[in-house]
């Protein structure tokens, strides 16, 4: 479903070139103007990307500089591809090719693989999941449920990756992948998977991008015949392309540079997928004649909204943080956010629905909210207690909209009465468009009440409901509207994939809101473990889970509620804290350092630079002086006081990753080191600092210093023991070989 906005749902299509202009801000008007050459917009959350980009394709076609068929917009979802080929309708560029990835390589590969590879197209499979189990029952390598999906997760990161079987498990050692078996297996199961697609003649929807490329980059001829037709291409949300999205890319382009890219590398958020933000950052330095415009004016967030947004993007460190936009707010001032916190998951959730009750009989309609949360299985919880307020919901990542059973159904009754109507007795007593609507969506289970409680009948309600909605927009915006002019309009919706908005509160991932926003954002399960998620480890992982939050945040507009659960279940141990991310930014939690960026104003770069230009960095120190910096737990961040935990790295209560069998390993070599030296076996090392190195699991010296009990003296004379056990190799047989 598309977001609601507050804009016209049936606008006036403009009627000059000139007129295409008339409203957009000046660096907005930058993006519309720049036709030529490469153009790279670096645009923060709510600063109109999608109005400057879709308004530069119809400004072109108006003034006849771009000829519709010439350009390509690319998206990463059906549902933006969707909106785009809306807005640009609605702009009076019909014509235009605004599509995915996928979806764009698919039509190419449909239309020239007769002609390359001769016969038909193999059958693309919907989802590979049951062909990884079946690979995997070849392979005689059980997996479980999750397993399974991590496993197809995998296979799928390779395939974006251009990472063949054979070197799955380097190349995911390099990338700092967590494979859920050993990657050997999982190397196995993918040459497995593949060699089982041949046999079936069918291929999978990274081989719709991976055979483009082929035919591409084999044959010329093709290739040139792509080029002829598309002169223009427009990349949305750039920060998310895959290596192997880029290639195809520039398999597109050719020699030309006739490309506008658009992204913010602070909404990186899909990095497990494949998505780099290094495509972005590296613009400048792959196209040096590039001009370069900076949207950082915010029309959606309040001050305060945006206050909390920049202030978590202050705490990040790494690449993409280097390169902040700084956000500045063109709304009036709104509420503070507010930050709740609750004894367990089951009151969070009371709360947050109590919360929304008394939102929608204060006149917000159920549309303009959103439940957020890290996981799709915090979810029951969020929708029970709803439902148990007679709160009305939907979940996003269903099925699209106009794909729904009952939608097909309900349009195709209303393409009949169009037609024969006038024999229809259901329609004998209406009196215009809107009555007609709701007479003919009466028959397929429409009714002005909403049906209690929830599931698949208030789905199909709700469904229903948004169709008799937009009939009475567009009787509004179109006076005399007949009921033929309706489906002719929901005929090119469905074709666009623009959904009207459904009515209820809405239920999402952090993810899946990705590109949407609401008036009242709720930010549930907000703690330590769940954002940062637990299996979040790496220095790149964390700031990936705080670019997830920041996506969160800059969903809404005016209203924003972050809370978070002291425990799971009611009576169980209230051992949770809020998230480290929030640190000096809710009231109570201290200061938090930040640093810079480059951020801040908005604007255009012209000219021929290497970069978006440089980080603003450090702090002054005494000269000579080391600066003694806080310990911090590892997992929730809270400082450190206690010498154990600061020997852990962690607090007591924390969860341990520890390496078990490497903990009782390193014991047994510490007792024959004691027993040499006559010493009590803590004064080799103690149990805090195997403990601490067993978690850590150094892989060089420096790692192995920096970890607190160590030091440089027990480094010398210990170290190259403990690094040959933790590689998993006998002291003895590291020092024969030394």
């Amino acid at each position: 479903m598309t977001p609601a906005t507050h804009s016209t749902l049936f606008p006036q299509v403009p009627d000059s070139a000139d007129a295409v202009l008339e409203g957009l801000d000046p660096e907005q008007r930058e993006v519309a103007t720049a036709l030529h050459g490469p153009v790279c917009v670096l645009a923060g959350a709510g600063t109109g990307k999608t109005r400057a980009i879709t308004h530069r394709i119809a400004y072109g076609v108006r003034a006849g500089i771009l000829q519709p068929s010439s350009v390509l917009a690319v998206t990463f979802t059906n549902r933006a591809a969707g909106e785009m080929r809306g807005r640009l309708r609605q702009l009076g560029a019909q014509g235009v090719q605004a599509r995915t990835f996928h979806s764009a390589a698919l039509r190419q590969l449909q239309y020239f693989w007769p002609k390359a590879i001769g016969g038909s197209l193999p059958r693309l499979v919907d989802r590979k999941i049951q062909l990884v189990a079946d690979a995997a029952a070849v392979c005689r390598i059980r997996l479980d449920r999750g397993e399974l999906r991590d496993a197809t997760a995998e296979i799928e990161w390779s395939k974006v990756t251009q990472t063949v079987p054979a070197d799955y498990p380097l190349a995911a050692a390099k990338a700092g992948r967590e494979a859920p078996r050993d990657p050997a297996e999982i190397a196995q199961l993918y040459a497995a998977y593949e060699d089982l697609k041949r046999e079936r003649s069918v291929i999978d929807f990274e081989d719709v991008l991976l055979l483009t490329v082929a035919i591409l980059q084999d044959r010329h001829d093709i290739a040139e015949q792509v080029r002829a037709q598309y002169q223009h291409f427009v990349v949305d949300e750039y920060q998310d392309v895959s290596p192997l999205q880029q290639r195809l890319l520039e398999l597109w382009l050719g020699e030309r540079d006739n490309l506008c890219v658009v992204g913010d590398a602070s909404q990186t958020i899909y990095s497990f997928t494949g998505a780099t933000p290094d495509h972005l950052l590296d613009f400048r330095t792959r196209h040096p004649g590039a001009t370069v415009v900076k949207l950082v004016r915010d029309y959606r967030s309040t001050p305060q909204v945006v206050h909390l947004a920049n202030g978590l993007l202050a705490q990040a460190r790494g690449r993409a943080a280097d390169h902040r936009l700084e956000l500045i707010s063109q709304r009036t001032p709104g509420p503070e956010p507010v930050y709740t916190e609750h004894t367990d998951e089951p009151a969070e959730a009371e709360g947050a629905a109590r919360r929304i009750r008394e939102l929608l009989d204060a006149g917000v309609p159920a549309a303009e909210i959103a439940v957020l949360f890290r996981t799709n299985a915090q979810s029951e919880t969020y929708e029970q207690a709803l439902a148990d307020a007679g709160i009305p919901y939907q979940l996003r990542g269903a099925e699209r909209f106009f794909d729904r059973p009952e939608v097909r159904k309900a349009i195709n009754s209303l393409r009949a009465a169009a037609r024969f109507g006038r024999n229809d007795t259901l329609l004998e007593d209406t009196v215009d468009l809107p009555s007609q609507v709701r007479a003919v969506l009466s028959g397929e289970g429409w009714t002005p009440q909403t049906p209690a409680g929830s599931g698949a009948v208030r789905e199909r309600w709700e469904s229903l409901a948004a169709l008799v909605n937009l009939a009475q927009d567009f009787v509004a915006a179109s006076p005399g509207a007949t009921l033929a002019d309706l489906v002719a309009e929901l005929d090119e919706r469905a074709n666009a994939q623009h959904a009207p908005t459904v009515q209820g509160v809405t239920l999402a991932s952090l993810h899946s809101a990705k590109g949407l926003e609401w008036d009242v954002v709720f930010l549930v399960g907000i703690a330590e473990g769940m954002m940062p998620i637990t299996y979040a480890r790496t220095d790149e992982q964390i700031e990936e889970e705080r670019r997830l939050l920041y996506v969160g945040v800059t969903r809404a507009r005016e209203r924003l509620h972050v809370s978070w659960a002291l425990s799971r279940s009611p009576g169980g141990r209230p051992n949770r804290r809020p998230s480290r991310f929030l640190d000096g930014l809710r009231p109570g939690s201290g200061s938090a350092a930040g640093t810079g960026g480059t951020g801040g104003s908005g604007g255009v770069e012209r000219g021929f630079g290497g970069g978006f230009g440089g980080a603003v960095t450090g702090t002054s120190t005494v000269p000579g002086r080391r600066q003694r910096i806080p310990a911090r737990c590892r997992v929730c961040g809270r400082s450190l006081t206690d010498a154990g935990e600061m020997k852990l790295m962690r607090c007591e209560d924390c969860p341990s990753d520890m390496d078990e069998g490497l903990y009782e390993r390193l014991r047994s070599w510490r007792s024959v080191q004691a027993r040499r030296n006559g010493q009590p076996a803590f004064c080799v090392f103690t149990d805090k600092t195997l403990m601490a190195i067993a978690e850590t699991v150094p892989e060089e010296a420096g790692e192995l210093a920096r970890i607190p009990g160590v030091g440089m003296r027990k480094l010398n004379r210990y170290g190259a023991d403990v690094l040959a056990i933790c590689a998993g190799q006998d002291p003895g047989e590291e020092a024969e070989s030394d």
